[in-house]
């Protein structure tokens, strides 16, 4: 069987396994005073997949939306959760984390982040390399509530030697067993990583995102690159990277303000321009996402280069044992607040960070009934907070925070 076919295949197998599922949790039709296991009760609903903002109270039985109703009768919840005064959101989806604990070096578990920052779907964003990640699928994913998906990275030992570079030795890049990895993997496996910082790669050039890429073209299907920029080694690279990305291939850390090793400034603004070839690449489909962690968020950048047309796709944390102790503090909803000081809605990030991520890894996370509970519940504090300082730099703005959620 051919790669491509391989990958087919594999996705194909996991849909037929989650239909299949499904059919043997068919629940008889309620009557009108049978009880929910759990009613939501009083909140804003807000779900951007439906255009929908609006009071509901929310009826969960055997782990699924039985019904969303604009008044429930507390006689009906066996169990209540007060959500008045707060949003109901469907589960949020983190398109960069690091969520593969002892396996990666700097891997937190994904279920310990669910009451910091109410994400239900995460994404390791290269955490494992074509040598590990079948211990990240057995170990960790396999025996994790949160739903994980990953990138494999270009490096076939991941990030399991974190701090030390994994691409100075650019014979870790095998695109063959990246490719294969992803084939393999093509019901959890979206694509491939990779570094492309000066202090990663060191004079690589662009030669460890062609290997990414073809580890994408053999892998067949749908598989995209998810590129990390950050203190490339020069603007020339920067431009060569901008260039040579493809239509869904993904730029994280877009608004990055590290320097490169000599402490120059290579991102895709420079001196307060835009790089013409960041907006060629947005224009013919390159997703931009923002990939906050400890440093690589810069408000300068992302504000000159929104007002020059170079607008974010997602907001994801780059949430990772490091970042999370870190001033900026990382955790998604503190980033989605970051986008509000910054002008966006609130319905503008909560579509960042739930309807676009998922359509990237073909899941939809949806309030509707008969779809798999995943609902968090925010609150929005009063005050007016710093909106947290990263690389030295910090706006004013309001914090949305989770403040309680459904079982999922």
């Amino acid at each position: 069987m051919s790669m491509h076919g391989r990958r087919r295949f594999v996705a194909g197998m996991g849909a037929a396994f989650a239909v299949g599922t499904m059919s043997l949790a068919v629940r008889a039709a309620m009557g009108p005073d049978d009880k929910f296991d759990l009613v939501i009760k009083g909140g804003e609903l807000l779900d951007p997949a439906q255009k929908l903002r609006a009071r509901r109270d929310i009826g969960i039985r055997a782990g699924k939306i039985e019904a969303i109703e604009a008044d429930i009768p507390v006689t009906r919840a066996s169990r209540l959760l007060d959500a008045s005064g707060r949003l109901v959101l469907p589960g949020l989806v983190d398109l960069h984390s690091h969520v593969y604990p002892y396996g990666s070096a700097i891997g937190i578990p994904a279920d310990e982040l669910i009451a910091f920052q109410g994400t239900t779907t995460m994404v390791s964003a290269g955490d494992a390399g074509a040598n590990n990640f079948a211990a990240f699928r057995r170990y960790v994913a396999a025996q994790t509530r949160t739903r994980l998906y990953a990138f494999v990275h270009i490096a076939n030992i991941g990030l399991a030697g974190f701090p030390e570079p994994e691409l100075f030795h650019l014979g870790f890049a095998h695109p063959e067993e990246a490719g294969r990895t992803v084939a393999e993997n093509a019901d959890i496996a979206i694509g491939v990583k990779v570094r492309m910082s000066e202090n990663v790669i060191n004079q690589a050039g662009v030669e460890p995102l062609k290997r990414a890429i073809r580890a994408c073209e053999i892998a067949g299907g749908d598989a995209r690159v998810m590129c990390h920029i950050g203190g490339v080694a020069t603007p020339e690279l920067m431009r060569e990277i901008l260039n040579t990305l493809r239509p869904g291939d993904i730029l994280t850390h877009c608004f990055s303000g590290a320097p490169n090793n000599a402490g120059k400034f290579t991102n895709i603004v420079q001196d307060g321009k835009l790089l013409p070839e960041a907006l060629a690449a947005k224009k013919r489909g390159v997703l931009f996402d923002i990939g906050h962690g400890g440093g690589s968020f810069d408000f300068t950048v992302a504000e000159a280069a929104m007002q020059q047309g170079c607008m974010p796709d997602t907001i994801s944390s780059d949430i990772h044992v490091f970042s999370g102790n870190s001033p900026g503090m990382p955790y998604l909803t503190w980033v989605m607040s970051k986008f509000m000081a910054l002008g966006f809605t609130l319905e503008q990030v909560v579509q960042m960070a739930t309807a676009v991520p998922a359509r990237l890894i073909n899941r939809m996370p949806k309030l509707a009934r008969g779809r798999p509970t995943s609902s968090r519940c925010r609150q929005c504090s009063p005050a007016c907070l710093s909106a947290g300082l990263t690389r030295h730099r910090s706006r004013c703005g309001d914090y949305r925070r989770p403040s309680g959620y459904a079982p999922s």
